[in-house]
């Protein structure tokens, strides 16, 4: 079980934040509010600890992920979202991630390894984990990744993979260029504001 806040909403569809390294379940809640409005918000904190810095699953090393601890936690938050679906009674089909760095990390390895739990999402300043299962199939879903084009904690060369092997699953894949680094813009909330604002029109 994750500890957690849920904010209920009036909007058709959920969105799952997933914080980054360092957060917790209260970080992004206000920018859910704000650019995915009326819509419910489902905020866990990651359950694995970095020097008591909350992550979603453990690293080895700067890039360096624990594969195995990966595929767990991504099971334990899809058997949470669906939990909390039954819970707080909102449409299972209908979730879609804000992830920001770790947390944009474990929403596409839940997409990867458990295709349907997710309908999309926003990735914002991700990079590539696990290598996607080869029957995987993440036809009509979409997926927004922002990247930093001056990002020190990932490069251009990881993104153009990641965006590659969403392509190659079946996403519908846009990338967004933003000229900074691993911290957010007010364009990033820009386009963030219009995926959500789509997903109601």
């Amino acid at each position: 079980m994750f500890i957690h806040q849920f904010i209920g909403g009036t909007a058709p569809y959920t969105v799952l934040l997933l914080h980054g390294t360092g957060g917790d379940e209260t970080d992004l809640i206000p920018i859910g509010k704000s650019l995915a409005i009326g819509a419910n918000l489902l905020s866990p904190r990651g359950n694995v600890s970095e020097n008591g810095a909350p992550r979603f699953f453990r690293r080895l090393s700067h890039g360096v992920f624990d594969i195995e601890d990966v595929k767990v936690r991504a099971a334990e938050l899809a058997a949470f979202i669906g939990d909390s679906a039954k819970k707080y009674n909102f449409d299972a089909s209908r979730v879609f991630a804000l992830g920001y760095s770790n947390g944009a990390n474990i929403a596409h390895a839940l997409m990867f390894l458990h295709p349907g739990v997710l309908a999309g999402g926003v990735l914002l300043r991700p990079m590539p984990v696990i290598e996607p299962p080869a029957a995987v199939d993440l036809k009509g879903i979409r997926v927004l990744i922002a990247a930093g084009d001056e990002d020190g904690m990932t490069t251009p060369e990881f993104t153009h993979r990641l965006a590659a092997d969403l392509t190659q699953a079946g996403a519908k894949v846009d990338v967004k260029w933003m000229a900074a680094g691993h911290e957010l813009t007010p364009y990033d909330f820009q386009i963030v504001q219009a995926y959500f604002k789509s997903l109601s029109s």
